[in-house]
């Protein structure tokens, strides 16, 4: 086909121009929605509240039905517009709202949890206090859609998937959380997550209208001109940069932990031995396992130590805690002690840990219950040769038997002891060998088979 034919047929379908709505009715229409006053007001103040309640107890709805009624999408998309059309008086307006806007915001937000009774972050907090790259693609993509759908006809139900995606007011609300509670890390990096959703909303605007081809006021100057365009790329710039760093820090963190999982499952898995957990200890250069089951020997855990630089742990050393000793359990329990603030992340990993810790227990106390009768075999053969000398051979095994339906239903641990004896013995004798063998082995039932 035609290279022609196929440019034109892309034109077609991706052309916006013959869905264009009217632009002085979408200027207007934008106007009306950057002021904030009287009813706009008022709704974006109850908006703040409803986005407070909703992180303060951790409900999702509740948020998305405040991201759905806020106006602050209004001056954020003026802004655009009028960098895209080179209106000043607008976009003094725009930005006069916008500033308005988000500081009757955050007071809102910081008086609300300065008085509520619940002051822990939950998760719906604390994922708006670590903006990365992804966030601008996201405000990106939502602003262009946005206005698009503002600019052409058949609008349909866009601005409310704008406004759930671009999340602007839950990060004012997390910011006003950090002012109240003393927390000004959470207060600037939620600050700092809405203002990358406002500039790149704005830019996304601006790259519509210049798309769609608005008019355009004149500048007094083409210098002005030329200096509006480098205001503009330059707090774009500015805005991306720590983004981008908070982003590469992320991948780095998640390329580092894969390769620690890598490296326990190719150089630790062995049959019969199961890796608990794993911590990596930055400071000291150590990555510290907890196993349970069959011991892991020195020579392997040198060999997989020499090996450690293949999965980017270069100078790092490898402790091993084996599950069947006691400190495992004790070292569990010294990181749950360790653990002393009231974040969500770490009340998390104090569940985890302490979950961790009871499977290890029972874990451990299986593992001792099926090596005691090795153990007690071997400590009561000098009592059964002098109370018994014509017995000189001992077994013991361990089984499990289950009586009862599926409802209600009995477990009881059998003792499996073979016994060879040089002769025969006696009912009487028989009978006394299983009554000290039922007190010195101390289980459920006892069954002795006699070869």
């Amino acid at each position: 086909m035609d290279i022609n034919k196929i440019t034109e047929k892309v034109k077609y379908y991706f052309n916006l121009m013959p869905d264009k709505d009217d632009e002085q009715v979408i200027i207007e229409q934008i106007n009306s929605g950057v002021s904030f006053r009287g009813a706009t007001l008022w709704v974006l103040i109850f908006a703040i509240f409803m986005a407070s309640l909703g992180l303060n107890v951790n409900s999702t709805a509740v948020i998305i039905g405040a991201m759905l009624i806020s106006p602050l999408m209004g001056p954020i998309i003026g802004m655009g517009l009028a960098v895209g059309i080179n209106d000043l008086d607008l976009l003094k307006r725009a930005a006069k709202s916008f500033g308005v806007a988000t500081l009757i915001s955050v007071l809102t937000a910081m008086v609300y949890f300065f008085l509520s009774p619940l002051g822990e972050a939950r998760s719906e907090l604390l994922a708006r206090t670590s903006p990365t790259l992804y966030d601008v693609f996201i405000a990106f993509c939502g602003g262009a859609a946005g206005i698009i759908a503002l600019c052409t006809r058949g609008k349909g139900n866009v601005i409310p998937g704008v406004a759930i995606a671009t999340a602007l007011m839950p990060p004012l609300c997390t910011a006003g959380y950090g002012l109240a509670t003393g927390h000004f890390l959470y207060f600037l990096g939620a600050f700092y997550l809405f203002f990358i959703n406002s500039v790149f909303i704005a830019l996304a605007t601006y790259c519509g209208v210049r798309l769609m081809h608005f008019r355009q006021r004149e500048f007094r100057s083409s210098e002005m001109g030329v200096k509006a365009s480098r205001i503009v790329m330059a707090i774009v710039v500015l805005t991306m940069l720590p983004a981008v760093v908070m982003t590469v820090s992320i991948v780095r963190q998640s390329i580092f932990d894969n390769n620690v999982l890598k490296f326990i499952k190719a150089e630790l898995t062995q049959r019969g031995t199961q890796v608990i957990s794993s911590d990596v200890e930055k400071d000291s250069l150590r990555l510290r396992v907890v196993a349970v089951g069959r011991e892991i020997t020195e020579s392997t855990r040198l060999a997989a130590e020499r090996r450690m630089e293949q999965y980017g742990m270069e100078g790092y050393s490898l402790r091993i805690i084996q599950g069947v000793q006691t400190d495992s359990i004790l070292a569990l329990n010294n990181q749950l002690s360790q653990i002393s603030t009231t974040r969500e992340a770490d009340h998390r990993k104090l569940l985890e840990l302490s979950a961790q810790a009871t499977r290890l227990t029972r874990l451990t106390t299986q593992l001792n219950s099926y090596t005691r009768l090795d153990n007690l075999s071997a400590e009561i053969r000098p009592e059964m040769s002098t109370l018994f000398p014509q017995v000189n051979t001992l077994a013991l095994a361990r089984a499990a038997e289950a009586v009862g339906d599926t409802v209600n239903q009995h477990h009881y641990v059998i003792a499996l002891v073979g016994v060879a004896a040089n002769k025969s013995l006696t009912p009487m004798d028989r009978l006394k060998l299983q009554q000290w063998l039922q007190i010195r082995i101390d289980e459920d039932s006892l069954v002795v088979i006699e070869k």
